[in-house]
């Protein structure tokens, strides 16, 4: 009874939350459901294992969803996202359309922008290029996809996005966890995605088919308050659609130096904190109980990226001062665009807990671990399917990890595994499968392009679950034929 009251309970968050319910209802409701046919106490484990589990979440990266929705409203606002399109648009121009959409991308996700906010800039640039190169629309999901979502995400070391900063505490790495892997990873994927793009647009050609319907509207406005697409958005990536209506943007766009540098500070002071301010600093006071009874290990990530944003954050507003006509409701909106998503993601993460609290999870725990091919191919698994049931990356490794963390982290010591490589596994594979047709960011991509899921889902399939399996797959086999670099 135990493991299907878990199956019924996950079933039924999948099921209505792709329906556009909130999240913050059904995952305690569909906690309860499993606790319930486990014959577990309901109030404790809503109270205590569910609560506590979701609030320990929000304490751990509130900061990081806190600064990356700031930051990326900022750059919005500032005109900064939309100089850089533009800047690709007139190097690349129409002759390379979708290297120049991959590209501007990459460049704005790698650098901390949220996605969301990049959607509603990218998607008129693909617009503009795609219809002077005659490229089918339908393509413009998949080539956005590729760019923000895939290796800039997952893959590329130092990347700043949530997905790369959760498996920082339990392994006690940095967002440089196994570079050398992270950037093969990337080049698969960018590669393979730029070939099925390229492969597609040639066939496209062949055929007479050029851009489509002129009419459809692209990034509409009345998008960002959609319900159901806001319900959808909050469990996929740090940023609620709707503040990015809540504020005024600039009228005239900063130059294009202006506008990359505070993308230069997010890397280049994420770099200098994790490899050489925070190792040379004394933080045994944080094993004390006043501070947790922590360590540098579980909490140095975490504090490179938060001091990568917050400086990003100062010179993007010194260099931008004029350009951003209302610092203040920028700034709020920013913050307040933080809190939905924290909420959701924690509200799942909570329903992990409590399954894995419950006596049955032993059995999934024990077939996970069974699984064939060593410890780095049962996490790969336990992430991908977490993440493709919840539609959440973020939310479906936490969970993962939150259940089967330790019991990785004993294996890592008992065989020399490095934790640096069973992050970026985790990583890696929390970011295939949770693109899934119910995905928040898949919904929103295909709603703010005008595109649906039979004319464009097959590409996002293609560059971000493919091409990601492919290099997870090519991580997978040379971490463990020559350990982690």
């Amino acid at each position: 009874m135990g493991l299907l009251g878990i199956l019924l309970g996950l079933g039924l968050l999948v099921w209505l939350a792709f329906r556009g319910w909130s999240i913050l209802l059904l995952a305690p409701a569909a906690a309860l459901i499993a606790a319930g046919f486990a014959g577990e106490p309901l109030l404790a484990h809503w109270t205590e294992t569910f609560m506590n589990s979701g609030a320990r979440f929000v304490g751990q990266f509130f900061p990081l969803f806190l600064l990356g929705a700031l930051f990326g409203k900022l750059m919005d606002d500032s005109g900064s996202v939309s100089s850089i399109a533009a800047f690709m648009t007139e190097k690349l121009g129409p002759s390379r359309a979708i290297l120049a959409v991959v590209l501007a991308g990459a460049l704005v996700t790698y650098g901390g922008v949220s996605l969301f906010v990049a959607f509603f800039v990218l998607a008129p640039m693909a617009q503009a290029l795609f219809r002077a190169a005659a490229i089918p629309r339908r393509l413009m999901p998949g080539a956005i996809t590729l760019g923000t979502s895939t290796f800039t995400m997952s893959a590329l070391p130092g990347t700043p996005s949530i997905q790369n900063a959760i498996p920082m505490p339990f392994f006690g790495t940095t967002p440089f966890a196994a570079p050398g892997l992270g950037i093969i990873a990337s080049l698969i994927m960018l590669g393979f995605g730029m070939w099925w793009l390229r492969r597609a647009e040639q066939k496209a050609r062949l055929r007479g088919e050029g851009f489509g319907d002129e009419a459809t509207p692209v990034a509409d406005p009345a998008l960002v308050n959609d319900p159901v697409l806001r319900e959808r958005a909050s469990t996929a990536r740090e940023f609620d659609p709707p503040e990015l209506a809540h504020s005024a943007h600039s009228d005239k766009l900063p130059p294009i130096v202006i506008a990359i540098l505070p993308l230069g500070v997010v890397v280049l002071v994420n770099l200098l904190m994790s490899m050489v301010v925070l190792p040379r600093i004394d933080a045994g006071f944080l094993a004390e109980a006043q501070w947790g009874g922590t360590s540098l290990a579980a909490v140095g990530g975490v504090w490179s990226v938060a001091t990568a944003l917050a400086a990003a954050i100062a010179v993007l507003i010194a260099l931008n001062a004029r350009r951003l006509p209302s610092l203040r409701a920028t700034m709020d909106a920013g913050a307040n665009a933080s809190v939905l998503p924290i909420l959701s993601v924690a509200s799942l993460v909570g329903f992990g807990a409590v399954v894995a609290a419950l006596p049955a999870f032993e059995a999934v725990r024990d077939w996970v671990l069974g699984i064939g091919g060593g410890p780095l191919v049962s996490l790969a698994v336990a992430t991908n399917v977490l993440a493709a049931l919840t539609g959440s990356a973020s939310g479906g490794m936490t969970i993962a990890l939150d259940a089967l963390g330790p019991t990785y982290m004993a294996i890592a010591a008992q065989t020399g595994l490095d934790p640096g490589l069973m992050h970026r596994v985790a990583v890696i594979g929390a970011g295939t499968l949770d693109a899934l047709p119910h995905n928040g960011a898949v919904v929103t991509m295909l709603a703010v392009c005008g595109c649906t899921h039979r004319e464009s889902y097959m590409d996002i399939v293609m560059v971000s679950i493919v091409g990601a399996l492919l290099g997870l797959i090519a991580v997978i086999v040379l971490g463990t034929l020559l350990g982690s670099f």
